[in-house]
């Protein structure tokens, strides 16, 4: 333990100051631009909620990429492609096919039925109170969960960009997050957000394949690929270029993978803060059009990975990334150390703040405009509630989420945080997703199918995750000193998603609720055509 301590020491990890100039110059820069992206107004639902719908497409997928794109795909996926080779690569191929699902199954359909909000499609044809609670409940619970596994990363990247190792330190840079985000919601709302996420997606993908150009260009390399892999396997003891390095080959390590990337795969397209960027375009043709930039920029970041992944390996060594402070998150950033000196990894340091700031933000105006517009509006005013009132509750509640995230974050910033993001993409998965589906295609669908899928999803993900080795009875779990598991897998994709999609079907045909013939058909028409879609889809 001394020696890895000592070692941990030992590991340059450059300019702390420089890497928080590099900071505050993005922060003030990006503050500037909401400033003045504002100063169009942000007084209406419309234009808090969803930018008026003013973005292009191409606005709108870069956007996307910068909301998607969290400091867990950049440094987590580079990093566990460094020590674990091929398993780590698996995170990025289940993240990019999971937007041909979001593509060919939700994106149009959902921007033509919808306005603000999630909830606004599942009522669409239902009861509305019981739906639209149902359904923030569980987009809160997923937005809280991202936002507490973000906001937590930031401390804990903190130790290696910042060289702040202190509690007190760390506690500090979680709270400015935090603060910053409340600050560029309040003032920018989705309009101030949305540019905030492009800039942030043009600055990652730029520093990622500057990056990657610069590693096939050292050592000798040459852009041979085969020549990059032998070095990376050369520096370690494991398979890196085989499976099974992470997950083993026995048979509860293979269940565990594929619940692991039924979530990932169908999880994003249930999550409620990438779902709400399909609002903020002017027609379904632009939706279609953001989410083929989205895949095609995403899809390029996880390749830059793969290659600063496997550079990591050969250039810097699995040993020293894992004596690090921040281990496996360290990757990435050792990488840049190596390449360009304090620069670059100063730059790179700004890229990964950058990127928790912008995800946080998205993150805090979704949960903000549910509550605001699904349960004060619709579920406590009964459809009472004006417009502005609507935006000064979310103002309010962005507040309160902006607290609840710093000391959620300060209590949890050493805790497993890959748990926390799992947990967010297998509620996605389990409670949104069979609901959105079964609203969008089946007709016979009612409402208590609809509080069947989203309660049941939910509570079944949360019992399952809460009795896994992700959170007891592993040296890596949450509670490493308890044992209180009895389910075997880490995450309940594989079990609590058919599960969902079942008690989708069971609450629906023992119902004696009649489908409404004319909301079915409007709801077709819409979905299909976009005509409407500017309307409230409130009755």
């Amino acid at each position: 333990m001394n020696s890895l301590l000592l070692a941990e020491q030992e590991v340059d990890t450059g300019n702390a100051t420089l890497n928080i100039l590099i900071f505050v110059g993005f922060v003030i820069v990006t503050l500037l631009v909401v400033i003045k992206v504002s100063s169009a107004g942000t007084s209406s639902a419309s234009e808090f909620f969803t930018g008026s719908r003013g973005f292009s497409g191409t606005q709108n997928g870069i956007a996307i990429a910068g909301d998607y794109l969290s400091a867990a795909s950049f440094l987590g996926i580079a990093g566990a492609i460094a020590i674990y080779g091929y398993d780590g690569f698996l995170y990025s191929i289940g993240f990019l096919v999971a937007w041909l699902v979001a593509l060919l199954l939700v994106a149009e359909l959902l921007r033509n039925t919808g306005k603000f909000t999630m909830a606004d499609v599942l009522s669409f044809r239902l009861k509305q109170r019981p739906v639209r609670l149902a359904a923030s409940i569980s987009t809160l619970t997923v937005s809280i969960f991202y936002l507490l596994a973000q906001m937590a990363g930031a401390g804990a990247l903190v130790a290696l960009l910042l060289n702040i190792e202190s509690d007190a330190g760390q506690a500090t840079v979680i709270t400015i997050v935090g603060l910053l985000m409340i600050v560029y919601v309040l003032i920018g709302g989705m309009k101030g957000t949305t540019w905030v996420q492009i800039i942030k997606a043009v600055l990652l993908i730029t520093g990622t394949a500057v990056m990657t150009v610069w590693v096939l260009l050292s050592n000798g390399i040459n852009f041979n690929i085969s020549k990059l892999l032998g070095e990376a396997q050369a520096r370690t003891d494991v398979d890196i270029l085989a499976p099974g390095a992470q997950y083993g080959i026995d048979f509860t390590s293979k269940f565990n993978l594929i619940s692991l990337g039924l979530a990932l795969v169908l999880g994003t397209a249930g999550l409620p803060h990438v779902l709400m960027r399909f609002y903020t375009v002017p027609t379904a043709k632009e939706a279609r059009k953001s989410v083929v930039w989205a895949i095609s920029l995403i899809g390029g970041f996880y390749i830059f990975t793969l290659i600063l992944g496997y550079g990591a390996a050969a250039l810097v060594g699995p040993e020293t990334i894992m004596a690090a402070p921040g281990k496996q998150n360290a990757a990435a950033p050792l990488l840049a150390l190596h390449l360009g000196g304090e620069v670059l990894l100063g730059l790179i340091a700004g890229v990964a703040f950058a990127t928790i700031l912008a995800v946080v933000a998205g993150l805090a105006i979704t949960a903000s405009a549910s509550f605001a517009h699904d349960i004060y509006a619709s579920v406590i005013k009964k459809n009472g509630a004006s417009e502005e009132e609507q935006v000064r509750v979310s103002r309010y509640t962005v507040i309160v989420l902006g607290i609840i995230g710093i000391v959620l974050g300060i209590l949890a910033k050493d805790q497993n945080i890959a748990f926390l993001v799992a947990l967010a993409f297998a509620v996605a998965a389990s409670a949104n997703l069979p609901t959105i589906l079964y609203s969008l295609f089946w007709k016979r669908f009612n409402t208590r199918g609809a509080l069947f899928s989203m309660y049941g999803g939910l509570v079944i993900t949360l019992v399952l995750i809460i009795f896994s080795p992700a959170v007891s009875g592993k040296a890596n779990s949450m509670l490493p000193d308890s044992d209180f598991a009895w389910f075997p897998l880490a995450n309940p994709g594989i079990v609590s998603i058919p599960a969902a999609f079942l008690l989708g079907i069971i609450g629906t045909l023992s119902s004696r609720e009649k489908p409404d013939v004319a909301r079915r058909a409007e709801m077709e028409v819409r979905s299909l055509t976009g005509v409407g879609a500017e309307q409230a889809s409130s009755h």
